[in-house]
């Protein structure tokens, strides 16, 4: 309990174990990349593509939880890596579709092999009904989030 006796209980806080959750995720996740020589957003960036070839920078960054000028950097450095290619030219309007090139490919598939390592790590005390109800309860949790008008 806080020490004046306002504020979020972080002993029973969901919000505060949620966090904290997902900064364990993030820092097991960025221990398995780094030998590949990717980090997180690069990781994220890279499956996107795979899964939505031709995605714009914007809606690369809204993917990987990063502001439109990180992505735009992190790009330009997979770019030059031969990870990615993009257009010179914006075939229509201003967006620059990126795809993934071979190398990119492979990249990838050494990552995400790590990456499904720490999910089976982080998911090997719980059973499968558990695990399924997890995500239920996740997934209505970002619902009401997005969908709510705050109100209570």
């Amino acid at each position: 309990m806080s020490q004046n006796g306002a504020g979020v209980d972080l002993e029973t806080s969901l919000g505060y174990l949620l966090k904290e959750a997902s900064s364990a995720l993030r820092a097991a996740m960025e221990e398995v990349l780094r030998p590949l020589g990717m980090s997180v957003t690069h990781y994220s960036c890279l499956e996107l593509l795979a899964q939505r070839p031709g995605l714009s920078n914007s809606e690369l960054a809204r993917g990987a939880f990063v502001t439109r000028q990180s992505m735009n950097v992190l790009l330009q450095a997979l770019e030059r890596d031969g990870y990615v290619t993009r257009p010179a030219k914006a075939p229509v309007g201003k967006v620059l579709p990126t795809r993934l090139t071979p190398s990119g490919r492979r990249s990838l598939d050494a990552a995400t092999a790590a990456v499904r390592a720490v999910e089976v790590r982080m998911l090997a005390g719980m059973t499968e009904t558990e695990q399924a109800g997890a995500f239920r309860i996740l997934q209505s949790m970002i619902r009401s989030l997005n969908d709510g008008d705050g109100s209570a």
